[in-house]
Formats: C-alpha cells, sequence, structure tokens
C-alpha cells in the first residue's frame, strides 16, 4: 500500500469509555486507523478484535499531561476528544479533566494543524451552578477559541449495554422494593442510543459534517425521570414502588454519598444540581436542523435497545416470560 492510500490516523481520547469503545468501533468499519489514547493502555485491549490486526492501537495519554496528549495527536488527520467524568476522584476533577483537560487537547491540535471533534453534553454553560455542566461549557469555549472550524457533539442522556443510568436503576430494583425519584421525577431527558451518537461523531471525521458547528444529539422519545424508571421496570419485568426525595433532601444525600472513599458514588450533589434542569434538545437546534435528524441519522428507540442489555436483571434472566417480581 503507498502512502497516499493509507487510511487516515485518527485518535480518540478516551477511547476505552462508555460512548469512546462505540466510536472507535464506528471508525474501524469506515476503515479509519485508530489511535486509542488512553491513561491505561494495557486495559484497552478489548477494543483490537472492533478492526483488522494493526488496525487499532492503544496509547498512553493523561490530559493532565500535557507532553503525552501531545504525543497522542502527533501524526494524526483528526482527532476525537470523549474524556468526561460523572463525579470527582482524587486528581481527577472536572476542572483537570473536562475544562484543562479538553483545552490542552485542543491546543495541541491547534499547534498540529489538525481537525477536532469535541464530546460535550447538552446542558454545558460556563454559568451553570452545575461543576460538571459549568467545566463542560468552559471546555466548548476553549475549544472554539483555539479550533475555531471544531465540531462540538451535545448528547442527552446516553443509553447502551454500558450505561451508567438505566443499569444502575435496575442494579437497584434487583433488590430495593423501592427506586427513588429525585425531585419528584418531574426532570425530562431525551435518551439517545450510543451507536448513535458515536455514528454522528464519525460522520464528522468523514467530512460529512459541517465544520464549527454545534450539534445538539437526542433520541426520538422525550421522557421524565419518573417515565425512565417505569420504562426500564417493564423490560426487567419487575414491579417496584418509588420514593419521592425532596430536591434538599437528594443533596444531602449526595453530599454523604460522595463521602465514602473509593466507591462510585450512585448520586453526587452536584448531580442533583444537573436534575433541576432538562436534558433535552434545543429549539434552536430543532429549527437550526443541529440534531441527528441533521445529520442523516434516523434515531434508534429504547425499546429497540433496552432489552437487548437489560434482559440479565430479569428475576429469570432470558428465561422470564410475562412474569413480574
Amino acid at each position: 500500500m503507498t502512502l497516499s492510500n493509507t487510511p487516515k490516523l485518527v485518535t480518540v481520547f478516551g477511547g476505552s469509555g462508555f460512548v469512546g469503545r462505540h466510536v472507535v468501533r464506528a471508525l474501524a468499519r469506515r476503515g479509519y486507523r485508530v489511535r486509542v489514547a488512553v491513561r491505561r493502555p494495557d486495559l484497552a485491549g478489548f477494543l483490537q478484535p472492533m478492526g483488522n490486526v494493526g488496525q487499532i492501537v492503544a496509547v498512553q495519554a493523561n490530559l493532565r499531561n500535557r507532553e503525552s496528549v501531545d504525543r497522542a495527536v502527533d501524526g494524526s488527520d483528526h482527532v476525537i476528544n470523549c474524556v468526561g467524568i460523572l463525579f470527582e476522584r482524587g486528581r481527577n476533577t472536572f476542572n483537570n479533566v473536562q475544562q484543562a483537560g479538553a483545552r490542552a487537547v485542543a491546543e495541541s491540535c491547534q499547534a498540529a494543524g489538525i481537525g477536532l471533534t469535541h464530546v460535550s453534553a447538552i446542558g454545558a454553560d460556563s454559568a451553570s451552578q452545575s461543576d460538571y455542566a459549568r467545566t463542560k461549557g468552559q471546555a466548548e469555549e476553549a475549544v472554539r477559541k483555539a479550533v475555531p472550524g471544531a465540531t462540538i457533539m451535545r448528547p442527552s442522556i446516553v443509553f447502551g449495554p454500558e450505561d451508567d443510568f438505566f443499569n444502575k436503576f435496575a442494579e437497584m430494583a434487583r433488590f430495593s422494593p423501592f427506586l427513588p425519584l429525585i425531585g419528584r421525577g418531574v426532570t425530562h431527558f431525551q435518551p439517545v442510543y450510543v451507536g448513535d451518537v458515536a455514528e454522528a461523531i464519525a460522520k464528522s471525521v468523514d467530512g460529512d459534517v459541517d465544520p464549527g458547528k454545534t450539534w445538539e444529539l437526542g433520541g426520538p422519545e422525550i421522557l421524565d425521570f419518573k417515565q425512565c424508571l417505569t420504562l426500564m421496570l417493564e423490560m426487567i419485568g419487575r414491579k417496584r414502588g418509588f420514593i419521592s426525595i425532596p430536591w434538599w433532601a437528594a443533596k444531602l444525600l449526595g453530599r454523604m454519598m460522595s463521602m465514602v472513599p473509593l466507591l462510585d458514588p450512585v448520586l453526587t450533589k452536584d448531580q442533583v444540581v444537573l436534575l433541576r434542569s432538562d436534558n433535552v434538545v434545543s429549539a434552536s437546534a430543532e429549527a437550526e436542523g443541529r440534531t441527528l435528524s441533521g445529520l442523516g441519522i434516523e434515531a434508534t428507540t429504547l425499546e429497540a435497545i433496552l432489552p437487548s442489555y437489560l434482559v440479565r436483571f430479569r428475576p429469570a434472566g432470558q428465561f422470564t416470560k410475562n412474569m413480574i417480581a
């Protein structure tokens, strides 16, 4: 193969994470060479079967170390930043990872003169009271300053086999007779399938996405928190009650859970702040076509995907039939 025919090299920061692994798969299917930039390359070996021999290579990179970021970007034709955290742990704070880390990637792409796709989130706002949303907003500003033509993808809550939402509450439903409704469960979401998000990101590498735009990715249905949990319970064949938790109590509970060492908190104070605002595609994005449909992607429904990975939470697993426990 001559150099001119060599497939493009795409570096994916956070390529072993929930969204990142699906992005890697989408890129590999298109024939791109994929460099997966992660803190622990030794734990990213599961990605290699997604492509041909030598097509997917993991390298060490830490967003807190600019030198490692530059090494990962070097020689790339395009960069995708999928790194994000739901809660802080040690030095992996929202500021370090989602703000400073995103700025480091963007500035490295600027210096190398290559394109960037940055994965943000609906609700990103540099003036937000939530540390998560604030740092996501500040990251977007840093990306736009360094690489004006960058593509920013803002998904709503993402669902899929490795998600941290439906899996978490389905696991809780196995043991608890009640499920919590934070703030009465009235917050609205527009759950989007991780495969659709990955396809949208891959299209930006293909050159099928107008540069310099911010896209908001939501699924075909808008559901409130209680409706999401109700649907999940239907999928796993379990009947559970709900306990409404007031905002003040939820904040206190989140603060206490965050203090437990070595355990990933089920809820944090910052997540409670996030839940006060709906997480749906904005009217302006809909009007301007900056959505999945504007990218030519038909959004996948929850009903089409949830049974495929929530089946393990049914009372008798795949053998459960018309059973409510």
